[in-house]
């Protein structure tokens, strides 16, 4: 009986942690298919256009192994610091000057779920 509470958990958690994730993966499409304006987005953003190129292709990879790590490997918790490693950047360029409220809110929520997958502690098999 000790081991369905476990099964159980274990399959609680990986939902959540896809859910957490969904947020960031259907933004890559985007991202991708977008590139130039999202690059032109940046640089109007005051950042140069050779480094806002290099910003936009590292926040893709970041959500792409990021996602992956945090929903299908043991490394989690690394998925969960590469996702805040793109987020928290992204937020404060984005979304605080001018403020937006909703995705400022909304983003810290996002925040605060990566920081409790970033620091808890491994789950137990």
């Amino acid at each position: 009986m000790g081991k369905k509470p476990n099964l159980l958990r274990k399959a609680i958690d990986f939902v959540g942690r896809i859910f957490l994730t969904f947020v960031f993966i259907v933004s890559i499409p985007t991202k991708i298919t977008k590139f130039s304006f999202i690059v032109q987005v940046i640089v109007e953003k005051g950042i140069p256009n050779i480094f806002a190129n290099f910003l936009l292709i590292a926040a893709i990879f970041c959500i792409i192994i990021g996602s992956f790590f945090l929903i299908f490997l043991d490394q989690q918790r690394l998925g969960a610091v590469f996702l805040l490693i793109f987020l928290i950047p992204t937020t404060i360029l984005f979304h605080l000057f001018p403020f937006q409220s909703k995705a400022v809110f909304m983003n810290m929520g996002l925040i605060g779920g990566l920081t409790l997958v970033a620091t808890r502690p491994k789950m137990i098999e």
